[in-house]
């Protein structure tokens, strides 16, 4: 077998490790009712600073339009958002959290901080800053490219 180069190795770690952590973070969250989907939906929602469109929502999640309809369809259901008309185009529609939603934003964010302080605790501060430098310049080399 030939040897595999550090740049595979570092690729398929970051690969495997991003989608474990996901795995895990999820299997922590399952008893809040909420799918991995759903979680991240309601985290994005809840961080900015003014109402997304759907449209914008399923770029900042990486998903298709139709796959977020179906995903909002649900959280809306479940009483965790809603959908508000824009004041400017009656064709796009904001998603907002409920205040449930904003309730389970939170015990979300509290259940990710415990299970990151789990998994990070005896990491060198130093190392782990190092590495999300890395991560961090990485990830804006890739969005300039796009």
């Amino acid at each position: 077998m030939p040897a595999v180069s550090i740049e595979e190795r570092f690729a398929l770690a970051l690969h495997s490790t991003a989608r474990t952590w996901r795995q895990a973070v999820d299997r922590r969250l399952r008893h809040l009712g909420v799918s991995q989907a759903g979680w991240l939906a309601i985290t994005t929602i809840a961080k900015t600073k003014s109402a997304f469109s759907q449209i914008e929502l399923a770029h900042a999640l990486g998903v298709e339009g139709p796959s977020l309809v179906s995903l909002i369809d649900r959280l809306v259901k479940s009483g965790l958002v809603e959908r508000h008309p824009s004041e400017t185009d009656r064709r796009v529609k904001h998603v907002m959290l409920t205040d449930a939603g904003r309730e389970l934003y939170a015990n979300v964010r509290s259940e990710a901080s415990r299970y990151r302080q789990e998994v990070l605790s005896g990491v060198d501060r130093d190392r782990l800053l190092d590495v999300t430098q890395l991560l961090e310049a990485l990830q804006s080399r890739i969005e300039e490219g796009l």
